[in-house]
């Protein structure tokens, strides 16, 4: 069953007026699939196209001669999976794009951001749109799936869509294997054994400041090698890092970031949940919520600005939101009645946003107090969305 993701629309607007489109987001949430049925929709604005997944041998192979080929394929929507893994076709893909001068000519695909972004900024500036695709939206399931499976599942396709809990509970420890096991094999000076140890201290640790002292410690290896594996893991979309909002220089502010694993499926995972009742009993229940709110306003709104609020003296809201020129503030509460604390509303006053919202795992809010409202996920969408200077 194919289920219409919301960067469709992006994706074909960006293909009728840039050379080169490039999706990036994590292994298996989605991508290839999305293409291929976007492929066969372009048919009649477009008179072909050629598939080319990097992770196939054969595929690798009609690249040997990777000039002669794409030429051949000048008059179609050239489509290469996994790009990241032959970085030298970006200056071969700019020089092709300003001979043929027209849009729709490559669409790239990749989820190693941190490669991908760094080549084709330097070979593709002005030539190419960048799209993101996240794991399941929930406004994308349209129904089909339950809040408890969507905490326990997570977003990735093949957790979310498996028959039961615990084949989608296998496809998560299968995917993290192969994480680790292969997928660190394209960056020098990351080791298996040391990552996997991170990534599953940082899963107890979700949602809270990272202090690079204390993990480095418990791993053996110095602060900046930890700041190195996050920041692989981050460039893998698999941790999502989130800044200090700085607004009012006289408070003491917290200035470490953020960190949470970038998927709930993965979360309970790395933390061997295998049900929702397992989950909503651990004491990360409440932030495996943030993430989810975190990673809807993520994909939803690509180009926001998303930052947490906190002072030594115990001002804190989970999340601060630059959409535009409008800023608000959201706290989230896994629970079906919520209450702000007095930090909360401390924070609320330092901040001074333009609405707070409280978000909750129902289906409907309500008004809490003037200038703030309780919310539902998709209500918080639909509210973001109707702001005037956004």
């Amino acid at each position: 069953m194919f289920y219409k993701r919301r960067i469709e629309a992006d994706i074909i607007h960006s293909l009728k007026n840039f050379p080169v489109t490039a999706v990036t987001g994590p292994r298996q949430c989605g991508k290839s699939t999305l293409v291929k049925e976007l492929v066969r929709e372009l048919v009649p604005g477009f008179p072909g196209s050629v598939y080319l997944d990097l992770e196939r041998p054969s595929d690798l192979q009609k690249l040997e001669n990777a000039e002669w080929f794409l030429s051949a394929q000048k008059d179609k929507l050239i489509c290469i999976d996994e790009i990241q893994r032959k970085p030298e076709l970006f200056p071969l893909i700019r020089s092709l794009v300003d001979e043929w001068d027209r849009p729709g000519c490559f669409l790239i695909l990749g989820s190693a951001s941190r490669d991908l972004l760094k080549q084709s900024s330097e070979s593709l500036a002005g030539r190419i749109s960048y799209k993101r695709l996240t794991p399941f939206l929930w406004e994308e399931l349209d129904g089909r799936h339950t809040m408890e499976q969507y905490f326990s599942a997570g977003g990735f396709p093949r957790s979310l869509l498996a028959p039961d809990g615990g084949v989608s509970y296998e496809w998560r420890e299968s995917f993290i294997s192969t994480f680790l096991e292969r997928d660190l094999l394209q960056w020098a000076g990351f080791t298996p054994a040391a990552m996997s140890r991170l990534w599953h201290m940082l899963a107890h640790v979700n949602g809270q400041t990272v202090n690079y002292s204390t993990l480095a410690s418990s791993l053996g290896v110095s602060s900046v090698t930890v700041k190195n594996y996050i920041d692989l893991l981050s460039s893998a979309y698999m941790v999502e890092v989130i800044p200090p909002y700085f607004s009012n220089l006289g408070k003491r502010l917290v200035k470490a970031p953020k960190i949470y694993i970038a998927d709930s499926g993965i979360s309970a995972a790395l933390l061997a949940l295998r049900s929702f009742e397992e989950l909503s009993g651990h004491p990360t229940f409440g932030s495996i919520w943030e993430q989810i709110v975190l990673s809807n306003i993520r994909g939803r709104y690509p180009d926001a600005e998303i930052f947490f609020y906190r002072t030594s003296g115990g001002s804190e809201v989970d999340f601060v939101i630059k959409l535009g020129n409008s800023i608000v503030a959201l706290e989230c509460k896994a629970s079906y009645s919520p209450v702000l604390s007095e930090g909360n509303y401390h924070a609320i006053e330092d901040i001074a946003p333009k609405h707070t919202f409280v978000v909750i795992p129902a289906e409907n809010g309500w008004p809490m107090k003037d200038g703030i409202d309780v919310v539902s996920l998709p209500e918080l969408e639909h509210r973001l969305t109707e702001l005037p200077d956004r």
